[in-house]
């Protein structure tokens, strides 16, 4: 649905350290892009869709973007229920906060397909990053 996605981080040496904790067990990489970014994607072999994250502030972007001011929401698929509690305990020992352990998400009002298995994590920038495995 997208070809790429980023995003800046206020420290590019615990952004990284947290990223290249939680791909591992949603069989994603992070692969180096720049001496202050890097980008998240299944492989260096397969590059798109990827997510850029990095300290630089790209030409484009306007003057008034601030790291973090308006925190994302990044939710990431993930293969099964286990990969979901891999992400989890990595991204908390990776130094993300807890924003919601892995469990069951979604109302009962929800349809079938709707409703999924995930787990919830503050990055070191205040972003809540998501796992999740539907069905």
């Amino acid at each position: 649905m997208f070809d790429h996605i980023g995003f800046r981080v206020r420290d590019h040496v615990a952004a990284r350290r947290f990223y290249d904790a939680v791909a591992a067990p949603l069989g994603l990489q992070t692969i180096d892009n720049s001496p202050s970014s890097f980008l998240l994607g299944r492989s260096a072999q397969e590059p798109i869709p990827f997510v850029w994250i990095g300290t630089d502030e790209p030409t484009f972007w306007s003057a008034d973007h601030r790291v973090s001011a308006s925190p994302i929401h990044l939710a990431f698929a993930a293969p099964d229920h286990e990969a979901v509690d891999a992400f989890h305990r990595a991204a908390l020992a990776a130094g993300g906060h807890d924003n919601g352990g892995p469990g069951p998400r979604g109302p009962e009002e929800w349809p079938d397909e709707m409703r999924y298995y995930a787990a919830f994590v503050i990055d070191p920038d205040g972003n809540n990053i998501e796992a999740g495995k539907r069905g």
